[in-house]
């Protein structure tokens, strides 16, 4: 029987594969939810581990009997407000008509963009708008400096926005458990691992040619036609890959923490250290390596049943113990 054939591999849904702009993602589209809240906060993605749950799904398959689930910690120290930005819809487009800026800001943020002195008055008519925040990494213990600006939505009606936008302005402050709560469905955006220049196998999994293979094994046999004279963007070529934005949708907030030492492994965490601020713990994996930006939203497409767990261990254990003997294993 002939050998099946099969020359490409790989989503063409992200078309083009390129490489997001910044180490943040950027929110295009937000829920609407009846609640006049803040739809989304910023946290830093500190690592993995495992938790131990008594599942109280009254409709599960391992209803009342105890679990092993894989969690994504995320440390989310509090978020400060920079700015209210409003905005008029014209031919079809949002505009920006005005901004009013926060009057203290951190001295950090001299260090992503310049600080106009100039104070916008609150326009009269408006159709939008948006709260502009910045976060505050020297308060986990990477080392990073330059703090990350995002624009983030504000769901109810123009009046309730205003005044909601005016308070979080005033208030100076955001903490993550005045926007989320335990329990609930999260939408995640980040940028995913960088993993450099790549070749067709790897990239799209194209299969390994056998040895006797012209030129080259780990490549595509043809090109394409003879005519037209040029190569389709169809076709598997070497590239650079990862660093794509991507979202996670429905993801399930299993805890809202507030004191480290229930979630801290003696030696910290691979690559990131010792959690100091509030964090979550969402159910499964998500994409970035550690230190990476998330950015968390309200679910726009949510459907999902929530799970009931009840988490009766945390798992504590070093993962750096796990890393010495893989580096050993490879010497050998």
């Amino acid at each position: 029987m002939p050998k099946a054939h099969r020359p490409r591999s790989g989503s063409m849904q992200f078309w083009p594969r390129k490489r997001a702009k910044r180490a943040y993602a950027r929110v295009r589209s937000w829920p609407e939810i009846k609640e006049n809240k803040l739809l989304g906060f910023i946290g830093y993605k500190a690592g993995m581990t495992h938790i131990m749950a008594k599942d109280n799904t009254p409709t599960s398959l391992t209803k009342n009997q105890t679990i092993s689930l894989p969690v994504t910690i995320i440390e989310c120290p509090s978020l400060k407000p920079f700015s209210i930005r409003f905005y008029k819809t014209e031919d079809n487009a949002s505009k920006v008509i005005s901004e009013i800026f926060a009057k203290n800001t951190n001295k950090e943020l001299k260090r992503k963009i310049k600080i106009s002195k100039k104070q916008n008055k609150e326009p009269e008519d408006f159709d939008n708008l948006k709260l502009i925040v910045y976060t505050q990494p020297k308060l986990i213990g990477t080392g990073k400096k330059k703090p990350d600006i995002l624009e983030l939505a504000i769901s109810g009606s123009k009046e309730e926005k205003l005044q909601l936008a005016k308070k979080l302005l005033e208030q100076n402050e955001i903490k993550l458990q005045d926007v989320f709560q335990e329990n609930q469905i999260l939408d995640i955006s980040s940028i995913t691992k960088g993993k450099g220049f790549q070749g067709t196998v790897k990239r799209f999994g194209v299969t390994i040619r056998q040895h006797k293979s012209e030129k080259t094994k780990r490549g595509v046999a043809n090109l394409g036609a003879w005519t037209p004279k040029r190569v389709s963007y169809r076709v598997p070529q070497a590239g650079r890959m990862g660093y794509h934005q991507r979202i996670e949708y429905n993801k399930q907030l299993i805890k809202l923490g507030t004191d480290p030492k229930e979630i801290n492994p003696k030696s910290g965490f691979l690559h990131y250290g010792l959690i100091k601020n509030p964090y979550i713990l969402i159910k499964g994996s998500i994409p970035g390596p550690a230190k990476r930006t998330i950015v968390l939203t309200y679910p726009r497409r949510s459907k999902q049943k929530i799970q009931n767990l009840e988490i009766t261990k945390i798992s504590l254990e070093s993962k750096q113990w796990k890393q010495i003997i893989l580096i050993q294993q490879e010497k050998k």
